[in-house]
């Protein structure tokens, strides 16, 4: 089975392209014309240059292909509002999908986000019944992702199209050219996170999110979501598990809400007058004071999902970007 695989240079992408080789398919990915993709040196994969907003280069892309991961996305949160990820993560996704339907591929795999479902508290983690409540903060970036997830699961209603969803939590792991989650890591290790927020995630190492994927493509449910994730800790905790793995200081300093909040605020006049992405807005400081804690039981049970300890991602992620001269 030849797969196409949008978004193969990012973090899960590259973890992606590794399982699909491992597991024995062909794969030909779909990337940016100007990407270096110093991830995907050296691996037997067939390269296609092209943009998610030609859908012309999309639908020639997947000639001949018999499935399709949609990994690809804007992942940018400043700003905050911003036409360019609104067109590249739903316009890009129906580029995608309208190609998969037409070209009659066996399989369709998107990658949404666990955002695009409510969150729940670690005694009642979040699943794939909670609505939507990432609108309340207001980036484009949550927005978006659900408005293509809404969009896929039209396409499944509506056009019998054969797709299903993942929605990963927090990943960590190797491959993170970015870097992306990556810099939470590495800044723990530099001693520069002065604290710590009252929130929390769902963290999971990359390598169990993309077995899952490729899983999908022959396993679970044609139209059902499934959270890809692992383990629920506290911000407090997660840099405390990275300092032991690490062998360095962790954050000391619990960081009240409010005095989060207003960092957020003046980091976003800040961004605004600058023209420079700020460490925190207000979108993004909601985010950090929130406790997202979900569960990954569905994903674990039909797709065979590993749950991988997540000290294991973070000493992986830390090795890969050591060696790759991040630190």
């Amino acid at each position: 089975m030849k797969v196409l695989l949008t978004g193969a240079d990012g973090l899960l992408g590259s973890n992606i392209t590794r399982e699909l080789l491992r597991q024995g398919y062909e794969v030909r990915v779909f990337l940016l014309p100007e990407t270096t993709s110093p991830t995907l040196h050296e691996l037997a994969v067939e390269k296609y240059m092209g943009n998610l907003l030609d859908a012309q280069a999309v639908s020639k892309a997947m000639q001949g292909c018999d499935a399709v991961i949609h990994a690809a996305a804007h992942t940018g949160v400043w700003p905050t509002r911003s036409e360019i990820i609104r067109r590249v993560n739903v316009d890009g996704a129906r580029h995608v999908l309208e190609a998969a339907h037409a070209q009659g591929v066996q399989r369709v795999v998107h990658i949404s986000s666990a955002s695009s479902f409510g969150f729940g508290t670690r005694e009642q983690p979040g699943d794939e019944s909670q609505p939507f409540r990432g609108d309340r903060y207001k980036l484009d970036y949550i927005d978006s992702k659900q408005r293509a997830q809404e969009l896929v699961l039209s396409y499944v209603q509506q056009k019998g199209l054969p797709a299903l969803i993942i929605n990963p939590t927090f990943m960590f792991g190797p491959y993170d050219a970015k870097p992306s989650a990556g810099r939470m890591i590495l800044s723990v290790y530099q001693g520069k996170v002065p604290g710590y927020t009252q929130g929390g995630r769902n963290f999971a190492h990359v390598g169990d999110v993309a077995t899952a994927t490729v899983n999908a493509l022959r396993m679970g449910r044609v139209g059902e979501c499934y959270i890809a994730g692992h383990e629920n800790l506290s911000y407090k905790e997660i840099f405390g598990k990275m300092s032991a793995v690490l062998d360095v200081k962790a954050p000391r300093v619990a960081m009240p809400s409010w005095g989060i909040k207003m960092l957020g605020l003046l980091g976003e006049v800040g961004g605004h007058l600058s023209g420079q992405e700020p460490v925190l807005s207000r979108a993004t400081a909601r985010v950090a004071v929130d406790g997202q804690y979900y569960s990954s039981a569905k994903a674990q049970r039909e797709l065979a999902m590993p749950q991988t300890p997540i000290e294991t991602a973070i000493e992986a992620s830390f090795a890969w970007h050591k060696a790759n001269g991040y630190v």
